[in-house]
């Protein structure tokens, strides 16, 4: 463990949307307690006995924020790539993760949020769904964040469509038995550290009435609820043809609350559809890298930004985009948007970074994803000698635009060190 009381002092800190020059960061017991001039918190007595660590020649941000994974996917990297949506499915999906036994899963985690924290991410929501009708590979997967020192969010999946493999599904009863025990277990309300959601996959994934069961369970817990929505474009037509509606028409017509929902992908939603979810009060985990690997579509997150819905960056599963970067998930955001509105302004990289710290904290409920007193002290520090972030005027678009995962040397989840000159501790 690391000391209590812990000062970081760097050349420069990004504080919202400006940077403090010569600054740094307290947390007492993982949370942030100042942020100011390195003068003025050395000349604090109430820091005078904080562990001061000094990271000379390096800017701190906080740490991103990954608001979809599937931690099990790291391991088919490259096995289904360039294929079309449900052959990927099929040959990646369908055939090998069934396979994978608590140790696999366990594995499968230590890879995909060892690589995450290499590149910044301090939190993960990993939607789980291989479940094998029991909890073991989720514990498995939440001990393997223990271990690297991760902040984790199980989405634990509801899944009964018999087209898939039985290790995905579960029927209701047990579905909520299980979720239930795992949320007892594991859901941490003092660190945030480990974090338990109900997730029915989707439309396809899961019935009616396991949507509105997960739906009621994240009501009476008081958690969001996750559903992958209009990722594809089949997906979209399998929604009119069964339920005679569009997805989020479908989805409000079975009476569960929508403002408690986080969507996944949405990237067939209409004006219309984004105007409803904005309305309810329902969030967003927007993945602009996936979405673009599988070729699914494009979400129009300009729109709902400006409607007001709270957006988060996921990168998806390991072998749908294939990196696990919200840096780059970031950059990608940006310029999709630019491009699919033939508009260089129509999103700038203060917003995009916004999206993969601050606001996936808030899609998440959890504080995270800010540097300001009261927020988990979740740090990263990025070396100012890597041409990547130069000029430093420009640290802040540098950081969406133009940062190397090379400049990454230091990374501290609630106030411990988990990467030290570019090593997992």
């Amino acid at each position: 463990m690391s000391d209590r009381l812990r000062m970081f002092l760097a050349d420069a800190v990004v504080v919202e949307n400006r940077v403090l020059f010569d600054a740094g960061i307290v947390a007492d017991h993982g949370q942030i307690v100042a942020v100011d001039q390195r003068a003025n918190l050395l000349a604090d007595p109430r820091w005078d006995k904080a562990h001061k660590t000094a990271w000379d020649g390096h800017a701190i941000c906080a740490g991103t924020v990954n608001v979809h994974n599937h931690s099990f996917q790291s391991l088919l990297r490259g096995i289904g790539d360039d294929l079309p949506f449900l052959e990927w499915r099929d040959r990646a999906l369908y055939r090998y993760s069934p396979r994978l036994d608590a140790q696999g899963m366990e594995t499968a985690a230590l890879f995909a949020f060892g690589e995450m924290l290499l590149h910044g991410v301090t939190t993960v929501c990993d939607f789980y769904y291989l479940n094998a009708q029991g909890n073991d590979n989720a514990a498995a997967t939440l001990g393997a964040a223990r271990r690297l020192g991760m902040r984790a969010v199980l989405a634990r999946c509801f899944y009964d469509w018999d087209g898939a493999p039985a290790a995905y599904r579960e029927p209701l009863a047990l579905a909520e038995r299980n979720f239930r025990e795992l949320f007892h277990q594991f859901h941490d309300t003092k660190t945030f550290m480990s974090s338990v959601h109900p997730a029915p996959h989707s439309q396809h994934g899961a019935s009616p009435d396991l949507i509105k069961a997960g739906a009621a369970i994240a009501a009476e817990l008081g958690v969001p609820w996750h559903i992958h929505l209009a990722e594809e474009a089949y997906q979209f037509d399998q929604s009119l043809s069964r339920f005679g509606q569009r997805p989020m028409h479908a989805i409000e017509a079975l009476g569960v609350d929508v403002g408690n929902m986080i969507a996944v992908h949405a990237c067939w939603f209409d004006a219309d559809e984004r105007a409803r979810l904005a309305e309810r009060g329902g969030g967003l985990a927007y993945c602009p890298g996936s979405n673009m690997f599988l070729g699914d579509g494009i979400t129009d997150v300009v729109d709902l930004h400006a409607r007001g819905v709270t957006i988060g960056l996921g990168t998806d599963g390991g072998c749908s985009n294939n990196r696990v970067s919200v840096f780059d998930e970031m950059r990608m955001c940006a310029l999709l948007q630019k491009v699919h509105r033939t508009d260089g302004q129509a999103m700038s990289a203060e917003t995009a970074f916004a999206l993969g710290t601050e606001a996936g904290g808030r899609l998440l409920r959890l504080p995270v994803g800010r540097l300001t007193p009261g927020y988990r002290c979740d740090l990263v520090a990025v070396d100012l000698g890597d041409p990547s972030c130069w000029p430093v005027q420009a640290l802040q678009k540098n950081l969406v635009y133009a940062l190397s995962p090379r400049a990454i040397a230091h990374v501290v989840v609630d106030g411990e060190d988990v990467v030290t000159d570019r090593q997992l501790t």
